[in-house]
């Protein structure tokens, strides 16, 4: 009789200890369920702020392309007034083939060759150049948001000997015709020094091949080129 009462004294707390332990595991599954579903409100709302917040930059990105893309076309429509313009004042040169207008996008190009504006092997210019160049500068110097770069390019004959001595190769007299054109834009026609670039190329930027006089002829040129001025373009 006293086996049977320990058996089921035994069996008793047994059983307490299960429903002990039961209880326990309830709790912590419970507890944890809460943790979880905590965790699952957080992310959700993260998830929502996340949306939330690339739908406002989708609608930002959208807004400053579109505004990109009004300002460049203003830019591009800005040129091609200018262009009509310059070749309405310079018809007579452009038919002479002394003078070509050509515009890519939001970039503008006036290439002279080289006999409109010096005499030959020289970087002075000539009388009827400056009137030239006066009247091509007097149309570019309106246009706002823009760098004007002068570029002196030569063939590829060596400078000859009576020249070498103001200019010992085709750099230095390519750089010397870039700068002059720069300071007339400047000092005569009233172009902002700082929109002004003067840059000598020598030969090594041909149009045309050097192996024929009407090749050579072209290459000997000046190029007045109207690019976007990077230091305007805001972050």
């Amino acid at each position: 009789m006293k086996g049977f009462l320990m058996f089921l004294f035994l069996l008793l707390l047994a059983a307490i200890g299960a429903g002990a332990y039961l209880y326990v595991e309830n709790q912590n599954a419970r507890d944890t369920a809460k943790t979880l579903e905590e965790q699952n409100a957080e992310l959700a709302f993260q998830v929502e702020h996340l949306e939330g917040r690339i739908n406002q930059l989708n609608r930002e990105f959208e807004e400053r392309l579109a505004k990109a893309s009004e300002e460049q076309e203003a830019e591009i429509n800005k040129l091609a007034l200018a262009q009509d313009e310059l070749v309405e004042e310079l018809k007579e040169e452009i038919e002479k083939k002394e003078i070509e207008i050509t515009q890519l996008a939001d970039k503008l190009s006036v290439r002279l060759v080289d006999k409109v504006l010096f005499p030959s092997g020289e970087a002075e210019i000539t009388a009827p150049g400056l009137k030239v160049l006066e009247r091509v500068g007097n149309i570019i110097k309106t246009i706002e948001g823009k760098i004007i770069r002068v570029e002196g390019h030569t063939d590829n004959v060596p400078i000859h000997s009576r020249l070498k001595e103001d200019y010992p190769t085709n750099w230095e007299l390519s750089t010397a015709r870039a700068t002059t054109v720069v300071r007339f834009l400047e000092e005569t026609v009233g172009v902002k020094a700082v929109k002004l670039e003067a840059v000598g190329l020598s030969q090594f930027h041909p149009v045309a091949s050097n192996k024929s006089i009407a090749g050579r002829s072209k290459n000997r040129r000046i190029e007045i080129l109207l690019l976007p001025d990077k230091s305007e373009v805001k972050n």
